[in-house]
C-alpha cells in the first residue's frame, strides 16, 4: 500500500526536504536569489541532465550561504561562465545520458547473449 501511496502523492520527506532548501535559498541576498533562479531554470530545461538534482541543488545552496556570509559578490562565487560552474557542481552525478548508455549496453549484450 505504501508503494501504492508514494506512486500517486510522491516522496513525502523528499518534498519536505525541497521546500526547506527553498526557504534556505529564499533567504540568501537578492543578487544570489537572481542566480540561484536561473541555474535552477537551467537545470530544470535539462542543462545537466541530471537523473535526480536535488544533491547538486543542496551544494549550491551551501555554497551560494557561505558566499553570501563572506561578503562574496554572486559572480565571484560563480565566475563569469555560470553553467561551466554548475557543471562543477555535477562533477560525479548521473546523468540521462548515462543511464540511456548503460541501457543500450545491457541491452546489446542480452541480445547478443554476453
Amino acid at each position: 500500500m505504501t508503494d501504492f501511496i508514494n506512486k500517486i502523492i510522491g516522496d513525502l520527506e523528499g518534498k519536505k526536504e525541497w521546500k526547506a532548501l527553498e526557504a534556505r535559498a529564499k533567504a540568501l541576498p537578492a543578487e544570489y536569489q537572481v542566480v540561484y533562479g536561473e541555474i535552477k531554470d537551467y537545470v530544470w530545461h535539462g542543462g545537466t541532465g541530471l537523473m535526480d538534482p536535488s544533491n547538486m541543488f543542496k551544494r549550491l545552496v551551501e555554497r551560494f550561504e557561505e558566499g553570501a556570509a563572506a561578503g562574496e559578490d554572486v559572480m565571484d562565487v560563480t565566475g563569469a561562465d555560470v553553467a561551466a560552474f554548475v557543471e562543477s557542481l555535477i562533477r560525479g552525478e548521473e546523468t540521462y545520458l548515462d543511464g540511456l548508455r548503460q541501457k543500450l549496453n545491457q541491452s546489446v549484450a542480452k541480445k547478443l547473449g554476453k
